[in-house]
Protein backbone atom coordinates (compact mmCIF):
# COMPACT_ATOMS: atom_id res chain seq x y z
CA UNK A 1 0.00 0.00 0.00
CA UNK A 2 0.98 3.35 -1.25
CA UNK A 3 2.78 5.70 2.01
CA UNK A 4 1.34 8.55 0.71
CA UNK A 5 -2.61 9.23 0.58
CA UNK A 6 -4.68 11.58 -0.71
CA UNK A 7 -6.70 12.87 2.50
CA UNK A 8 -10.10 14.73 2.65
CA UNK A 9 -9.68 18.16 5.41
CA UNK A 10 -12.18 19.33 7.18
CA UNK A 11 -11.29 22.39 9.47
CA UNK A 12 -12.67 23.61 13.00
CA UNK A 13 -12.30 25.89 15.28
CA UNK A 14 -12.49 22.72 17.85
CA UNK A 15 -12.57 19.32 17.08
CA UNK A 16 -13.24 16.89 20.56
CA UNK A 17 -12.23 13.26 20.03
CA UNK A 18 -14.97 11.07 22.02
CA UNK A 19 -18.75 11.01 22.86
CA UNK A 20 -18.59 10.47 26.29
CA UNK A 21 -19.80 12.78 29.37
CA UNK A 22 -16.57 15.04 29.26
CA UNK A 23 -16.40 15.20 25.38
CA UNK A 24 -20.15 16.45 25.13
CA UNK A 25 -19.94 18.25 28.24
CA UNK A 26 -17.37 20.40 26.35
CA UNK A 27 -18.79 20.57 22.99
CA UNK A 28 -22.38 21.72 24.91
CA UNK A 29 -20.02 24.40 26.85
CA UNK A 30 -18.85 25.93 23.75
CA UNK A 31 -21.41 26.62 22.07
CA UNK A 32 -23.34 28.01 25.02
CA UNK A 33 -20.54 30.30 25.23
CA UNK A 34 -20.34 31.27 21.53
CA UNK A 35 -22.80 29.88 18.93
CA UNK A 36 -20.53 30.79 16.11
CA UNK A 37 -17.63 28.37 17.70
CA UNK A 38 -17.17 25.86 14.70
CA UNK A 39 -17.46 22.69 16.82
CA UNK A 40 -16.75 19.02 15.33
CA UNK A 41 -17.24 15.66 17.73
CA UNK A 42 -16.27 12.40 16.59
CA UNK A 43 -16.72 9.13 18.64
CA UNK A 44 -15.58 5.67 17.39
CA UNK A 45 -18.85 3.90 18.23
CA UNK A 46 -22.17 3.40 16.00
CA UNK A 47 -23.67 5.81 17.70
CA UNK A 48 -23.22 7.76 20.56
CA UNK A 49 -23.38 5.91 23.72
CA UNK A 50 -22.45 2.86 22.11
CA UNK A 51 -19.44 2.30 23.86
CA UNK A 52 -20.27 3.97 27.46
CA UNK A 53 -20.27 1.59 30.42
CA UNK A 54 -20.27 2.72 34.10
CA UNK A 55 -22.20 1.82 37.15
CA UNK A 56 -23.71 4.60 37.33
CA UNK A 57 -25.05 6.35 40.16
CA UNK A 58 -24.87 9.91 39.38
CA UNK A 59 -24.15 12.81 41.35
CA UNK A 60 -25.97 16.06 39.61
CA UNK A 61 -23.52 18.77 40.77
CA UNK A 62 -21.87 19.10 37.56
CA UNK A 63 -24.67 18.44 35.27
CA UNK A 64 -26.91 21.31 37.10
CA UNK A 65 -24.08 23.77 36.17
CA UNK A 66 -24.28 22.75 32.30
CA UNK A 67 -27.75 22.30 32.42
CA UNK A 68 -29.54 23.67 35.37
CA UNK A 69 -33.02 23.01 33.54
CA UNK A 70 -32.22 19.47 32.66
CA UNK A 71 -35.40 17.85 33.82
CA UNK A 72 -37.49 20.11 31.59
CA UNK A 73 -35.28 19.28 29.04
CA UNK A 74 -35.88 15.32 29.76
CA UNK A 75 -32.60 14.04 30.94
CA UNK A 76 -32.82 10.52 31.55
CA UNK A 77 -32.09 10.70 35.34
CA UNK A 78 -35.25 9.40 36.68
CA UNK A 79 -34.50 6.99 39.80
CA UNK A 80 -32.97 9.28 42.56
CA UNK A 81 -31.69 6.78 45.34
CA UNK A 82 -33.39 6.08 48.55
CA UNK A 83 -32.28 3.05 49.88
CA UNK A 84 -27.83 2.98 50.54
CA UNK A 85 -26.58 0.31 52.19
CA UNK A 86 -22.80 -0.87 52.39
CA UNK A 87 -21.99 -4.25 53.32
CA UNK A 88 -18.62 -6.37 54.14
CA UNK A 89 -19.02 -9.72 52.83
CA UNK A 90 -17.48 -12.92 54.26
CA UNK A 91 -17.98 -16.08 52.18
CA UNK A 92 -21.40 -16.93 53.70
CA UNK A 93 -22.34 -13.84 55.59
CA UNK A 94 -22.39 -10.24 55.55
CA UNK A 95 -22.37 -7.17 58.13
CA UNK A 96 -23.98 -3.82 56.61
CA UNK A 97 -22.21 -0.74 58.47
CA UNK A 98 -24.33 1.54 60.17
CA UNK A 99 -25.41 4.82 58.32
CA UNK A 100 -23.88 6.96 60.71
CA UNK A 101 -20.65 5.78 60.69
CA UNK A 102 -20.58 5.92 56.62
CA UNK A 103 -18.74 8.72 55.94
CA UNK A 104 -20.14 10.89 53.32
CA UNK A 105 -17.98 10.24 50.33
CA UNK A 106 -19.98 6.49 50.43
CA UNK A 107 -23.53 8.35 50.84
CA UNK A 108 -25.89 8.89 47.74
CA UNK A 109 -28.49 10.95 49.00
CA UNK A 110 -29.21 13.37 46.46
CA UNK A 111 -27.94 11.46 43.48
CA UNK A 112 -29.50 9.10 40.64
CA UNK A 113 -29.00 5.68 39.19
CA UNK A 114 -28.55 6.43 35.66
CA UNK A 115 -27.47 4.32 32.14
CA UNK A 116 -24.57 6.18 31.55
CA UNK A 117 -25.11 5.19 28.04
CA UNK A 118 -28.75 6.60 27.90
CA UNK A 119 -27.20 10.37 29.51
CA UNK A 120 -24.71 10.40 26.72
CA UNK A 121 -27.55 9.83 24.06
CA UNK A 122 -29.54 12.48 25.84
CA UNK A 123 -26.34 14.95 25.98
CA UNK A 124 -25.65 14.21 22.26
CA UNK A 125 -29.32 15.48 21.40
CA UNK A 126 -28.04 18.29 23.32
CA UNK A 127 -25.32 19.06 21.48
CA UNK A 128 -26.87 19.20 17.84
CA UNK A 129 -29.70 20.85 19.07
CA UNK A 130 -26.76 23.46 19.68
CA UNK A 131 -25.34 23.30 16.66
CA UNK A 132 -22.15 20.76 16.94
CA UNK A 133 -21.00 18.84 14.36
CA UNK A 134 -21.28 14.97 16.12
CA UNK A 135 -19.76 12.46 13.90
CA UNK A 136 -20.13 8.71 15.52
CA UNK A 137 -18.51 5.90 13.55
CA UNK A 138 -15.06 7.66 12.91
CA UNK A 139 -12.31 6.50 14.76
CA UNK A 140 -9.33 8.86 15.67
CA UNK A 141 -6.46 6.85 14.46
CA UNK A 142 -3.81 9.11 15.20
CA UNK A 143 -2.84 12.59 16.11
CA UNK A 144 -1.85 15.27 13.79
CA UNK A 145 1.13 18.18 14.35
CA UNK A 146 1.96 21.35 12.88
CA UNK A 147 5.26 22.71 11.95
CA UNK A 148 5.63 23.98 15.24
CA UNK A 149 5.29 20.53 17.59
CA UNK A 150 1.81 21.38 18.21
CA UNK A 151 -1.74 19.16 18.04
CA UNK A 152 -3.30 20.18 14.97
CA UNK A 153 -5.98 17.71 15.15
CA UNK A 154 -6.53 13.90 14.31
CA UNK A 155 -6.60 11.70 11.10
CA UNK A 156 -9.46 9.13 11.14
CA UNK A 157 -8.67 5.29 10.37
CA UNK A 158 -9.01 4.10 7.23
CA UNK A 159 -11.95 1.70 5.81
CA UNK A 160 -11.85 -1.21 4.23
CA UNK A 161 -8.45 -2.25 4.85
CA UNK A 162 -7.78 -6.32 4.59
CA UNK A 163 -6.26 -8.21 7.37
CA UNK A 164 -3.28 -8.58 4.89
CA UNK A 165 -2.63 -4.77 5.39
CA UNK A 166 -3.72 -4.06 1.91
CA UNK A 167 -6.67 -2.29 0.51
CA UNK A 168 -9.95 -3.60 -0.40
CA UNK A 169 -12.63 -3.05 -3.17
CA UNK A 170 -14.65 -1.04 0.01
CA UNK A 171 -11.08 0.94 0.69
CA UNK A 172 -11.95 4.37 1.69
CA UNK A 173 -8.99 6.61 3.06
CA UNK A 174 -9.62 8.16 6.35
CA UNK A 175 -10.16 12.19 7.00
CA UNK A 176 -8.03 14.77 8.59
CA UNK A 177 -9.44 16.95 10.86
CA UNK A 178 -7.67 20.03 11.57
CA UNK A 179 -8.29 22.53 14.59
CA UNK A 180 -7.36 25.22 16.44
CA UNK A 181 -7.90 23.49 19.37
CA UNK A 182 -8.48 19.63 20.13
CA UNK A 183 -9.87 17.95 22.94
CA UNK A 184 -9.39 14.64 23.95
CA UNK A 185 -11.79 12.71 25.51
CA UNK A 186 -11.34 9.10 24.72
CA UNK A 187 -12.10 8.00 28.77
CA UNK A 188 -9.59 6.06 30.69
CA UNK A 189 -6.51 4.62 28.68
CA UNK A 190 -7.47 6.09 25.32
CA UNK A 191 -5.04 5.39 22.86
CA UNK A 192 -4.17 8.79 21.76
CA UNK A 193 -4.17 10.08 24.73
CA UNK A 194 -1.26 7.65 25.65
CA UNK A 195 0.75 8.90 23.39
CA UNK A 196 -0.24 12.51 23.89
CA UNK A 197 1.26 11.91 27.92
CA UNK A 198 3.94 10.19 26.36
CA UNK A 199 5.32 12.77 23.66
CA UNK A 200 4.93 15.91 25.91
CA UNK A 201 5.97 13.94 29.31
CA UNK A 202 2.40 15.36 30.98
CA UNK A 203 3.23 12.76 33.91
CA UNK A 204 6.24 13.94 34.66
CA UNK A 205 6.29 13.90 38.52
CA UNK A 206 3.15 12.16 38.88
CA UNK A 207 2.61 8.98 40.65
CA UNK A 208 1.77 6.01 37.83
CA UNK A 209 -1.70 6.05 36.76
CA UNK A 210 -3.57 3.34 38.11
CA UNK A 211 -6.41 1.17 36.72
CA UNK A 212 -9.57 -1.10 37.61
CA UNK A 213 -11.36 -3.42 35.46
CA UNK A 214 -15.10 -2.89 36.15
CA UNK A 215 -17.39 -5.62 34.97
CA UNK A 216 -21.27 -4.67 34.56
CA UNK A 217 -24.56 -6.68 34.11
CA UNK A 218 -28.35 -5.56 33.98
CA UNK A 219 -30.72 -7.80 35.00
CA UNK A 220 -34.79 -8.22 34.64
CA UNK A 221 -35.85 -8.94 37.66
CA UNK A 222 -39.83 -10.01 38.99
CA UNK A 223 -41.14 -7.08 40.00
CA UNK A 224 -42.10 -7.88 43.50
CA UNK A 225 -38.36 -8.03 44.32
CA UNK A 226 -37.32 -4.77 43.06
CA UNK A 227 -36.52 -1.98 45.21
CA UNK A 228 -35.99 1.16 42.82
CA UNK A 229 -33.87 3.27 44.08
CA UNK A 230 -32.42 0.88 46.32
CA UNK A 231 -28.05 1.48 46.05
CA UNK A 232 -25.34 -1.72 47.60
CA UNK A 233 -21.97 -1.32 47.83
CA UNK A 234 -19.86 -4.39 49.03
CA UNK A 235 -16.13 -5.09 50.37
CA UNK A 236 -14.83 -8.19 50.63
CA UNK A 237 -15.55 -11.65 49.40
CA UNK A 238 -14.80 -13.00 47.07
CA UNK A 239 -11.62 -11.04 46.78
CA UNK A 240 -8.69 -11.83 49.15
CA UNK A 241 -7.57 -8.98 51.69
CA UNK A 242 -5.13 -7.51 49.62
CA UNK A 243 -6.71 -7.15 46.54
CA UNK A 244 -8.49 -3.98 45.97
CA UNK A 245 -11.90 -4.19 44.68
CA UNK A 246 -15.63 -3.94 45.60
CA UNK A 247 -18.78 -4.26 43.72
CA UNK A 248 -22.21 -2.18 43.20
CA UNK A 249 -26.08 -3.22 43.21
CA UNK A 250 -28.17 -0.56 41.88
CA UNK A 251 -32.45 -0.96 41.49
CA UNK A 252 -32.57 1.05 38.47
CA UNK A 253 -36.26 2.02 36.81
CA UNK A 254 -38.34 -0.70 34.94
CA UNK A 255 -37.60 -3.54 37.38
CA UNK A 256 -34.26 -3.91 35.87
CA UNK A 257 -30.84 -4.09 38.31
CA UNK A 258 -27.56 -3.01 36.96
CA UNK A 259 -24.65 -4.88 39.20
CA UNK A 260 -21.00 -5.18 38.46
CA UNK A 261 -17.38 -5.70 40.17
CA UNK A 262 -14.44 -3.30 40.13
CA UNK A 263 -11.21 -4.95 40.64
CA UNK A 264 -7.78 -2.94 40.65
CA UNK A 265 -5.65 -3.96 38.02
CA UNK A 266 -2.30 -3.65 40.21
CA UNK A 267 -3.08 -7.53 41.75
CA UNK A 268 -0.22 -9.45 42.50
CA UNK A 269 -1.70 -12.97 41.60
CA UNK A 270 -1.23 -13.96 38.04
CA UNK A 271 -4.16 -16.44 37.96
CA UNK A 272 -6.53 -14.49 39.46
CA UNK A 273 -9.26 -13.80 37.27
CA UNK A 274 -11.70 -10.69 37.57
CA UNK A 275 -14.31 -12.20 34.90
CA UNK A 276 -14.57 -14.92 37.47
CA UNK A 277 -14.41 -13.30 40.88
CA UNK A 278 -17.37 -11.44 39.15
CA UNK A 279 -19.16 -14.41 38.61
CA UNK A 280 -18.83 -15.59 41.88
CA UNK A 281 -19.67 -12.47 43.51
CA UNK A 282 -23.53 -12.92 42.25
CA UNK A 283 -23.67 -16.72 43.97
CA UNK A 284 -23.20 -14.43 47.36
CA UNK A 285 -26.92 -15.07 49.30
CA UNK A 286 -26.77 -11.26 49.55
CA UNK A 287 -26.87 -10.85 46.26
CA UNK A 288 -28.11 -13.84 44.75
CA UNK A 289 -31.57 -12.19 46.68
CA UNK A 290 -31.65 -9.69 44.21
CA UNK A 291 -31.80 -11.84 41.19
CA UNK A 292 -33.67 -15.06 41.62
CA UNK A 293 -36.31 -15.72 39.32
CA UNK A 294 -34.31 -12.58 37.05
CA UNK A 295 -32.83 -13.02 33.45
CA UNK A 296 -29.68 -11.55 32.19
CA UNK A 297 -29.70 -8.66 29.39
CA UNK A 298 -26.57 -7.20 29.21
CA UNK A 299 -22.81 -7.31 29.88
CA UNK A 300 -19.89 -4.89 29.26
CA UNK A 301 -16.33 -4.13 31.14
CA UNK A 302 -14.25 -0.88 30.72
CA UNK A 303 -11.25 0.06 32.64
CA UNK A 304 -11.73 2.93 34.69
CA UNK A 305 -8.83 5.13 35.80
CA UNK A 306 -8.25 5.16 39.73
CA UNK A 307 -5.31 6.67 40.65
CA UNK A 308 -7.03 10.01 41.46
CA UNK A 309 -5.11 13.62 42.20
CA UNK A 310 -1.83 12.15 42.66
CA UNK A 311 -1.75 10.54 39.09
CA UNK A 312 -3.51 13.37 37.42
CA UNK A 313 -0.73 14.41 34.28
CA UNK A 314 -0.39 18.02 32.94
CA UNK A 315 -4.08 18.86 31.44
CA UNK A 316 -2.61 20.95 28.57
CA UNK A 317 -0.12 21.06 25.85
CA UNK A 318 0.82 22.68 22.75
CA UNK A 319 -2.69 22.66 20.62
CA UNK A 320 -4.83 20.76 23.13
CA UNK A 321 -6.15 19.33 26.58
CA UNK A 322 -7.43 16.04 28.17
CA UNK A 323 -10.97 16.02 29.70
CA UNK A 324 -12.60 13.04 31.94
CA UNK A 325 -11.07 9.64 32.43
CA UNK A 326 -8.58 10.56 29.45
CA UNK A 327 -6.80 12.46 32.40
CA UNK A 328 -8.13 10.26 35.23
CA UNK A 329 -10.42 12.65 37.17
CA UNK A 330 -12.77 9.64 38.63
CA UNK A 331 -12.88 9.87 41.98
CA UNK A 332 -12.44 5.95 42.84
CA UNK A 333 -13.65 6.55 47.01
CA UNK A 334 -17.00 7.23 45.70
CA UNK A 335 -17.02 5.09 42.64
CA UNK A 336 -18.18 8.30 40.38
CA UNK A 337 -16.66 9.98 37.20
CA UNK A 338 -19.18 11.36 35.71
CA UNK A 339 -19.74 14.50 37.06
CA UNK A 340 -15.52 15.30 37.26
CA UNK A 341 -15.76 14.45 33.33
CA UNK A 342 -18.65 16.83 33.02
CA UNK A 343 -17.05 19.71 34.92
CA UNK A 344 -13.48 19.03 33.22
CA UNK A 345 -15.32 19.26 29.93
CA UNK A 346 -17.06 22.26 30.73
CA UNK A 347 -13.33 24.07 32.40
CA UNK A 348 -12.14 23.38 29.21
CA UNK A 349 -14.67 24.85 26.92
CA UNK A 350 -14.20 28.00 28.84
CA UNK A 351 -10.57 28.20 28.39
CA UNK A 352 -10.74 27.68 25.37
CA UNK A 353 -13.89 29.86 24.37
CA UNK A 354 -11.77 32.59 25.61
CA UNK A 355 -9.05 31.96 24.02
CA UNK A 356 -10.52 31.59 20.72
CA UNK A 357 -12.20 35.44 21.43
CA UNK A 358 -8.90 36.81 21.94
CA UNK A 359 -7.48 35.51 18.48
CA UNK A 360 -5.40 32.43 19.77
CA UNK A 361 -4.53 28.89 18.55
CA UNK A 362 -2.69 26.35 18.89
CA UNK A 363 -1.05 27.71 22.20
CA UNK A 364 -0.75 25.74 25.98
CA UNK A 365 -3.94 26.69 27.52
CA UNK A 366 -2.50 26.73 31.13
CA UNK A 367 -5.53 28.47 31.88
CA UNK A 368 -7.66 25.69 31.77
CA UNK A 369 -5.50 23.80 34.59
CA UNK A 370 -5.40 26.66 36.53
CA UNK A 371 -9.57 26.80 36.46
CA UNK A 372 -9.37 23.18 37.57
CA UNK A 373 -7.39 24.15 40.41
CA UNK A 374 -9.53 26.62 41.79
CA UNK A 375 -12.79 24.25 41.46
CA UNK A 376 -14.36 22.14 43.72
CA UNK A 377 -13.58 19.08 41.93
CA UNK A 378 -10.30 19.57 42.84
CA UNK A 379 -10.99 19.93 46.19
CA UNK A 380 -13.03 16.95 46.35
CA UNK A 381 -10.03 14.85 44.39
CA UNK A 382 -7.66 15.98 47.06
CA UNK A 383 -9.61 14.87 49.73
CA UNK A 384 -9.77 11.36 48.55
CA UNK A 385 -6.08 11.43 47.38
CA UNK A 386 -5.06 8.61 49.72
CA UNK A 387 -7.96 6.04 48.90
CA UNK A 388 -6.46 3.90 46.43
CA UNK A 389 -2.94 3.95 48.39
CA UNK A 390 -4.05 2.17 51.92
CA UNK A 391 -5.63 -0.70 49.94
CA UNK A 392 -1.62 -1.56 49.47
CA UNK A 393 -1.33 -2.30 52.96
CA UNK A 394 -4.86 -4.78 53.02
CA UNK A 395 -8.36 -4.47 53.12
CA UNK A 396 -8.53 -4.13 56.93
CA UNK A 397 -6.07 -0.89 57.61
CA UNK A 398 -7.77 0.67 54.18
CA UNK A 399 -10.56 0.43 55.89
CA UNK A 400 -10.14 1.95 59.17
CA UNK A 401 -7.53 4.90 57.67
CA UNK A 402 -10.81 5.71 55.02
CA UNK A 403 -12.02 5.89 58.39
CA UNK A 404 -9.75 8.26 60.18
CA UNK A 405 -9.56 10.29 57.42
CA UNK A 406 -13.29 10.87 55.57
CA UNK A 407 -15.50 10.65 58.41
CA UNK A 408 -13.04 11.45 61.18
CA UNK A 409 -10.87 14.33 59.46
CA UNK A 410 -13.13 15.83 56.57
CA UNK A 411 -10.75 14.74 53.89
CA UNK A 412 -8.09 17.30 56.05
CA UNK A 413 -5.40 14.80 56.41
CA UNK A 414 -2.12 16.50 56.95
CA UNK A 415 -0.30 13.41 55.14
CA UNK A 416 -0.20 12.24 51.51
CA UNK A 417 1.16 8.41 50.72
CA UNK A 418 2.26 7.96 46.97
CA UNK A 419 2.88 5.20 44.86
CA UNK A 420 5.52 4.11 42.79
CA UNK A 421 4.29 0.97 40.73
CA UNK A 422 2.44 1.47 37.83
CA UNK A 423 -0.86 -2.23 37.72
CA UNK A 424 1.77 -3.82 34.95
CA UNK A 425 4.49 -3.84 37.19
CA UNK A 426 2.23 -5.44 40.26
CA UNK A 427 2.31 -9.23 38.71
CA UNK A 428 4.65 -11.72 40.48
CA UNK A 429 5.67 -14.90 39.20
CA UNK A 430 3.50 -17.63 38.83
CA UNK A 431 5.99 -19.52 40.75
CA UNK A 432 5.08 -17.42 43.61
CA UNK A 433 1.42 -17.95 43.89
CA UNK A 434 -1.21 -20.12 44.52
CA UNK A 435 -3.51 -21.43 41.26
CA UNK A 436 -7.22 -19.93 42.16
CA UNK A 437 -10.06 -22.91 41.08
CA UNK A 438 -13.10 -21.49 39.63
CA UNK A 439 -16.17 -22.90 39.05
CA UNK A 440 -17.99 -23.71 36.05
CA UNK A 441 -20.79 -21.06 35.03
CA UNK A 442 -24.30 -22.71 36.03
CA UNK A 443 -25.95 -20.66 33.22
CA UNK A 444 -28.24 -19.63 36.08
CA UNK A 445 -26.57 -16.87 38.07
CA UNK A 446 -22.80 -17.36 36.48
CA UNK A 447 -22.06 -17.35 32.74
CA UNK A 448 -18.91 -17.81 30.75
CA UNK A 449 -17.42 -15.15 28.56
CA UNK A 450 -18.70 -16.08 25.15
CA UNK A 451 -22.07 -15.99 25.78
CA UNK A 452 -21.38 -12.70 27.94
CA UNK A 453 -19.65 -10.99 24.92
CA UNK A 454 -22.69 -12.25 22.49
CA UNK A 455 -25.21 -9.67 24.85
CA UNK A 456 -22.99 -6.91 24.48
CA UNK A 457 -24.10 -7.07 20.51
CA UNK A 458 -19.98 -6.73 20.04
CA UNK A 459 -19.28 -6.84 16.29
CA UNK A 460 -15.81 -6.15 14.11
CA UNK A 461 -15.39 -5.96 10.37
CA UNK A 462 -14.05 -9.84 10.29
CA UNK A 463 -11.51 -8.74 7.39
CA UNK A 464 -9.83 -5.92 8.79
CA UNK A 465 -6.29 -6.21 10.41
CA UNK A 466 -6.20 -7.23 14.37
CA UNK A 467 -6.19 -4.34 16.48
CA UNK A 468 -4.56 -5.46 19.52
CA UNK A 469 -1.17 -5.53 18.23
CA UNK A 470 2.29 -7.29 19.33
CA UNK A 471 5.73 -5.28 19.50
CA UNK A 472 7.39 -8.88 19.82
CA UNK A 473 5.16 -12.42 19.03
CA UNK A 474 7.05 -14.24 21.24
CA UNK A 475 6.91 -12.66 23.94
CA UNK A 476 2.95 -14.13 25.18
CA UNK A 477 4.66 -17.28 24.86
CA UNK A 478 8.55 -17.04 25.88
CA UNK A 479 7.72 -14.27 29.04
CA UNK A 480 4.24 -14.43 29.89
CA UNK A 481 3.20 -18.05 29.39
CA UNK A 482 6.57 -19.14 30.66
CA UNK A 483 6.92 -16.72 34.29
CA UNK A 484 3.41 -15.51 35.01
CA UNK A 485 1.20 -19.10 33.62
CA UNK A 486 -0.29 -16.28 30.41
CA UNK A 487 -2.28 -14.10 32.57
CA UNK A 488 -3.73 -12.44 29.05
CA UNK A 489 -6.05 -15.45 29.18
CA UNK A 490 -7.61 -14.36 32.56
CA UNK A 491 -7.75 -10.57 33.14
CA UNK A 492 -9.20 -10.36 29.48
CA UNK A 493 -13.19 -9.84 30.24
CA UNK A 494 -14.57 -11.21 26.56
CA UNK A 495 -12.58 -13.96 25.65
CA UNK A 496 -9.73 -12.34 22.86
CA UNK A 497 -6.52 -14.14 24.20
CA UNK A 498 -6.35 -17.90 24.06
CA UNK A 499 -3.30 -19.91 24.48
CA UNK A 500 -3.41 -23.27 22.81
CA UNK A 501 -2.01 -26.57 23.03
CA UNK A 502 0.47 -26.50 20.44
CA UNK A 503 3.60 -29.50 20.05
CA UNK A 504 4.97 -27.75 16.72
CA UNK A 505 6.31 -24.27 18.79
CA UNK A 506 8.16 -23.24 21.79
CA UNK A 507 6.47 -24.27 24.99
CA UNK A 508 3.92 -26.48 23.20
CA UNK A 509 1.40 -23.05 23.21
CA UNK A 510 1.24 -20.19 21.02
CA UNK A 511 -1.15 -17.14 21.48
CA UNK A 512 -4.42 -16.70 19.46
CA UNK A 513 -5.90 -13.37 19.87
CA UNK A 514 -9.82 -13.40 18.75
CA UNK A 515 -9.84 -9.69 17.93
CA UNK A 516 -13.82 -9.49 17.20
CA UNK A 517 -14.21 -10.50 20.90
CA UNK A 518 -12.90 -7.12 21.92
CA UNK A 519 -15.28 -5.34 24.20
CA UNK A 520 -12.45 -2.25 24.15
CA UNK A 521 -12.22 -1.97 27.93
CA UNK A 522 -8.45 -1.90 27.14
CA UNK A 523 -7.27 -4.23 30.53
CA UNK A 524 -4.88 -5.93 28.30
CA UNK A 525 -3.12 -2.65 27.03
CA UNK A 526 -2.71 -1.81 31.00
CA UNK A 527 -2.39 -5.11 32.74
CA UNK A 528 0.43 -6.69 30.60
CA UNK A 529 3.20 -7.16 32.72
CA UNK A 530 5.89 -6.92 29.49
CA UNK A 531 3.65 -3.91 28.07
CA UNK A 532 4.05 -5.75 24.79
CA UNK A 533 0.41 -5.66 23.79
CA UNK A 534 -1.00 -2.28 22.50
CA UNK A 535 -4.61 -1.62 21.47
CA UNK A 536 -4.91 0.33 18.06
CA UNK A 537 -8.31 1.49 16.95
CA UNK A 538 -10.22 -1.01 14.94
CA UNK A 539 -12.52 0.72 11.76
CA UNK A 540 -15.16 3.18 12.90
CA UNK A 541 -18.35 1.86 14.44
CA UNK A 542 -16.06 -1.71 15.53
CA UNK A 543 -16.93 -2.59 19.19
CA UNK A 544 -19.78 -3.43 21.49
CA UNK A 545 -22.89 -1.88 21.01
CA UNK A 546 -24.31 -0.83 24.69
CA UNK A 547 -28.09 -0.15 24.61
CA UNK A 548 -29.04 0.33 28.76
CA UNK A 549 -25.60 0.28 29.90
Amino acid sequence: MDTVIERDVMEYDVLVVGGGPAGLATACRLKQLNADINVCLIDKGSEIGAHILSGAVMDPVAMNELFPNWKELGAPLNVPVTGDDFLFLSETGAKQTPHWLLPSIFQNHGNYIVSLANVARWMGEQAEALGVEIYPGFAAADVLYDENGAVKGVVTGDMGIGKDGEPTAQYQPGMELHAKYTVFAEGARGHLGKRLIAKYSLDAGRDPQSYGIGIKEVWDVPAEQHQEGLVVHTAGWPLDADTYGGSFLYHMENNQIALGMVVGLDYVNPYLSPFEEFQRYKTHPEIAKHLKGGKRVSYGARAITAGGILSLPQLYFKGGVLVGCEAGTLNASRIKGSHAAIKTGMLAAESIAAALSAGRERDELSEYEEAFNNSWLKAELWKARNFKQWFKKGRNIATLMTGIEQKLLGGKMPWTIHRAKADHECLLPAAQCTPIEYPKPDNVLTFDRLSSVFLSNTNHEENQPVHLTLKDANVPVNVNWVKYAGPEARYCPAGVYEFIEDASVAHGQRLQINAQNCVHCKTCDIKDPTQNIVWVTPEGSGGPNYGNM
